[in-house]
C-alpha cells in the first residue's frame, strides 16, 4: 500500500480530512488562544491532526521526527515527518519563501561550535564555517536515526511538512525534501545592524542563496535555526483552504458537546441523533460529512464525536 506524502501526493479528500481535524481544535482545546478567548490549532495540534489523518504516529518527545508513519512491508521501518507550523503565510506572499524553523538547541549548536574552534568571541570571523557546521548539525541528527546506523528511519522518503498559516484565516501546505543544500554553496555572513545610531556587526548569521536569504541562525537569542526554501521548490503544495467555520459553530453550540464525557458511551444511534440535535441548533447549517474519517484512524472520529482523546 502507497502511504501518503512518502509515495504519494495526498488527494483532496485526504486533504479535506485534514482540515476537518484542524478545525476542531476551534472548540477550546487548541494551543493558540485569540485575544477574544477563542482557540485555533497550534504547532502539537497540527502533529496530532496529521497523525490522526494518516494513520502515523505523533511521538510528541524530543524526537527528531514528530510523526512516524510505518512500511507495512518492512516490519520496524519508519518514514519521518518533520511537521512544521508558523504564522508566516503573509511573508511567504511577499517573499516567496516558507519559514521553517528547523530547531532552537542552542546548547548542541554551540558545543558543536567549540568542538570546530568556534565560541562566541570568534565564531563571526568565520561564518562559513559556522553555517557548515550547523547544517551538519541538522544532518547528523537525521542520520543517527537512520537504518543505515542501525536506526529505524528510512530517510530516503522522510521529509518536511510545513504548515503556514495567516491572521485572515488561509492555511497552505508545503512538503519539502529532508536533505538540506550544500553549506559550501551558500555566502554565509553577519548583517550589519544599527544600535543608538551605531553600525555593528549583528548577532544573526546568514546563509544566502542567489535570490536571497536562505538560512539564519540567531545563535545569541534562542538559538533559532530558521529555513526559508522557496515556495516554488516544494516538491507538492496545497491549494489555500480555512478552518471550517461550520464545524467551528457545531462544537461551540450543540447541545451534546457539552455531554462529551458521557458521548463515548452513547451508541452510534445515540450519537446520530445528537448531531441531528446539533444541527437544529445551528439554524441548519450544512456542514460536510466527516464519518468517513472512522476508516482511517478512530482517534480522528472521536475528536470530531467530542469523545474522550488521549492528549
Amino acid at each position: 500500500m502507497k502511504l501518503t506524502f512518502v509515495d504519494r501526493n495526498p488527494t483532496q479528500a485526504e486533504i479535506e480530512k485534514l482540515r476537518l481535524v484542524l478545525s476542531t481544535y476551534q472548540d477550546g482545546s487548541g494551543q493558540l488562544v485569540t485575544k477574544d478567548g477563542k482557540t485555533l490549532p497550534g504547532w502539537r495540534d497540527f502533529e496530532r491532526a496529521f497523525a490522526a489523518t494518516f494513520g502515523g504516529k505523533a511521538q510528541e518527545s524530543k524526537f527528531i521526527f514528530d510523526v512516524l508513519l510505518t512500511d507495512a512491508e518492512r516490519p520496524g521501518i519508519h518514514y519521518g515527518i518533520s511537521c512544521k507550523m508558523r504564522r508566516t503565510l503573509s511573508d511567504t506572499f511577499r517573499t516567496g519563501r516558507v519559514t521553517l524553523e528547523l530547531s532552537n538547541s542552542s546548547g548542541q549548536f554551540w558545543r558543536a561550535l567549540e568542538q570546530r574552534g568556534l565560541n562566541q568571541q570568534n565564531y563571526k570571523d568565520k561564518p562559513n564555517l559556522a553555517g557548515e557546521v550547523l547544517i551538519d548539525v541538522v544532518r547528523e541528527w537525521h542520520d543517527a536515526v537512520g537504518f543505515e546506523r542501525g536506526g529505524s528511519i528510512d530517510l530516503s522518503k522522510s521529509l518536511y511538512l510545513a504548515l503556514s498559516w495567516n491572521k485572515s484565516g488561509q492555511y497552505q501546505l508545503f512538503k519539502f525534501a529532508l536533505a538540506l543544500p550544500n553549506s559550501n554553496t551558500l555566502q554565509w555572513d553577519f548583517p550589519n545592524a544599527e544600535s543608538n545610531g551605531e553600525i555593528r556587526v549583528g548577532r544573526r548569521l546568514r546563509g544566502k542563496d542567489e535570490i536571497g536569504t536562505l538560512f539564519e541562525w540567531y545563535g545569541e537569542s534562542g538559538g533559532q535555526l530558521k529555513y526559508y526554501p522557496l515556495a516554488s521548490n516544494a516538491p507538492w503544495t496545497s491549494d489555500f483552504f480555512s478552518l471550517s467555520l461550520c464545524l467551528k459553530r457545531m462544537l461551540n453550540g450543540m447541545a451534546f458537546w457539552q455531554k462529551r464525557k458521557h458521548t463515548s458511551r452513547s451508541s452510534g444511534n445515540q450519537r446520530h441523533e445528537l448531531e441531528e440535535q446539533a444541527m437544529k441548533t445551528n439554524n441548519h447549517i450544512h456542514c460536510p460529512d466527516f464519518s468517513y474519517l472512522d476508516t482511517r484512524r478512530a482517534s480522528s472520529l472521536k475528536i470530531l464525536r467530542g469523545e474522550n482523546y488521549d492528549r
